[in-house]
């Protein structure tokens, strides 16, 4: 296999397709020496079965405003691989949802999954529909019309969907709800649920707390404690908001939070206190991360980021492609050591290849932010043997899994000098536990 004639090959059957490209693009290049020492995957064309998915499902969303004004939104639903467990994966509802952006999603999805080491294929879907500014009764309706297009090509040894940027608490309880009245059946067939009808404690905190804790593990391999350092994170939504607060209570400081209309630095870090007004403030207000500054008096900066600030530790935490070169090249100058992803491909191409050539530790999202899937397998298990586990026994299972995934990133990804590339162990080790299944399975 070479990953160039590959690649090439996916660009001119699927054009138009840039997220979906870099995130093929990035796997292969780190798998191609693995891929080529078993001629049998070659020979069933392994490869190119991999990168395309099973199958699309796309369909139009139709429901009505508050103001009775008829509205239409696109729905998908990228079942990419089920190699090794049903189709698991978030739905994302926001403006910028394409096609492009969920089959990047769905594949990086399907290694993560494997990563876990819990039985999971790998989706993902959504919608371009924005829940910002809607009422609540325009997000039930919208919920409900995407719904009614999906339950049929989703179950609970089908396809588990769970929540993704646009998609919390309040969304999947209204897709819970619709499917269970079309389907007249209660079963686990989404995960991130309430905690009164089968969700699972710490779904929540999963991702933000996993990627502490994965963090963590890659700072020990240099001796390097995580209490006393400056961190950055980026986003203000769910995965942000957790991973502050596993931070604070490992004795980091944080010292940024930002959402799609800017950043705000707090140099004496963000503390207990006003960690809660930025929960109050995003999870029931539905506000802007400006009025955190309005409100303690601090720096904002509209239409940034803020990889501009000076921090030990950076923590993507909102969405792709949010670190550029420029970016990188900015950390790597303020002394950063670690970077560690809390979304999904956050960091470029050329900013991976800086963090890397300049020595920082360098965690990628599939890895590093496996945390929240895990929690989702964890209440699938919950749901389907009508169980509640406490949540020291959810965190105890959460901390080993991160655990053995850092293991596999350095079994897989120790290169001749003793380093670790984190990026080559997660792609490595997710992939070969998929290509097994499929081999195993013939050719489907």
């Amino acid at each position: 296999m070479k990953a160039e004639q590959v690649i090439d090959d996916l660009k001119r059957r699927f054009p138009n397709e840039p997220e979906y490209y870099q995130a093929v693009t990035e796997v292969l290049k780190s798998i191609e020496d693995v891929y080529n020492e078993h001629p049998e995957f070659e020979a069933s064309n392994l490869i190119e079965r991999l990168c395309i998915p099973d199958r699309i499902h796309s369909f139009r969303v139709t429901w009505v405003d508050d103001k009775g004004k008829v509205q239409t939104n696109m729905g998908y639903r990228v079942q990419h691989s089920n190699a090794i467990g049903p189709y698991k994966g978030g739905l994302r509802f926001h403006a910028s949802v394409n096609l492009s952006i969920l089959k990047f999603l769905a594949f990086e999805q399907t290694f993560k999954n494997s990563l876990t080491t819990l039985p999971m294929g790998g989706a993902k879907g959504g919608s371009d529909f924005s829940p910002r500014g809607k009422s609540n009764a325009e997000v039930m309706r919208f919920c409900q019309a995407f719904m009614t297009e999906l339950w049929r090509n989703i179950g609970p040894d089908t396809d588990v969907p769970a929540g993704d940027i646009g998609v919390g608490g309040r969304e999947v309880g209204y897709l819970f709800g619709w499917y269970k009245k079309l389907t007249r059946e209660h079963t686990g067939t989404l995960t991130g649920k309430g905690l009164e009808f089968g969700g699972s404690l710490i779904r929540p905190e999963a991702t933000g707390y996993g990627n502490v804790y994965f963090l963590k593990h890659m700072l020990a391999t240099r001796g390097i404690a995580l209490k006393g350092k400056t961190v950055c994170v980026s986003g203000s939504g769910n995965v942000a908001q957790y991973t502050a607060e596993k931070l604070l209570q490992e004795g980091a400081k944080v010292v940024t939070l930002s959402d799609s209309d800017g950043y705000i630095y707090d140099p004496d870090g963000i503390d207990r206190a006003k960690l809660d007004y930025v929960m109050e403030l995003k999870n029931l207000y539905r506000g802007r991360i400006r009025e955190y500054a309005e409100q303690y008096g601090v720096k904002y900066v509209a239409g940034a980021r803020p990889w501009g600030e000076k921090c030990d530790i950076a923590m993507p935490s909102a969405t792709q492609n949010e670190i550029n070169a420029d970016d990188a090249l900015t950390l790597v100058n303020n002394g950063c050591i670690a970077v560690s992803e809390g979304a999904n491909m956050p960091s470029t191409p050329e900013a991976i290849k800086i963090f890397q050539s300049n020595g920082l530790l360098y965690a990628p999202g599939k890895a590093s932010n496996a945390g929240g899937v895990s929690v989702s397998g964890l209440e699938m298990t919950q749901n389907a043997n009508h169980l509640n586990w406490s949540s020291k026994e959810v965190d105890e299972k959460l901390q080993n899994i991160m655990a053995d995934i850092h293991a596999q990133c350095v079994k897989y990804g120790t290169l001749p000098d003793g380093s670790v590339d984190y990026v080559k162990g997660a792609n490595v080790s997710g992939f070969m536990k998929v290509a097994k299944a499929m081999m195993a399975q013939g050719i489907l």
